[in-house]
């Protein structure tokens, strides 16, 4: 662990724009976004069935669940339509160095 529990995830240049990415930190799943050069984290998996949402489509802020269609906005993590009511777990993030860092 890292000061203030603040985790070095990946370097900034390697998320591209609208394709997130897949981190481990301890036992959390979180995906890391890219939105238009500002970095976001969530929950990587759905809260309506087990889906890995970077397998899922970005489309600006918001992330589709490849799984049942439901879309959250990334931003907030908030539950956006049908089928998902449940909104998603956010992460702060930050970014220094070049790198991301998520805090968990």
């Amino acid at each position: 662990m890292t000061d203030d529990n603040w985790h070095p995830v990946a370097n900034a240049a390697d998320i591209a724009h609208e394709e997130p990415i897949k981190v481990q930190v301890g036992d959390e799943d979180i995906a890391i976004y890219n939105v238009d050069g500002e970095f976001y984290a969530t929950s990587n998996i759905c809260t309506h069935g087990f889906a890995s949402m970077v397998d899922g489509f970005q489309e600006g802020d918001a992330i589709e669940c490849p799984l049942h269609g439901g879309r959250f906005d990334i931003k907030s993590g908030r539950a956006l339509c049908a089928p998902v009511t449940e909104d998603l777990r956010t992460f702060e993030v930050k970014v220094n160095d070049g790198r991301v860092y998520v805090k968990v």
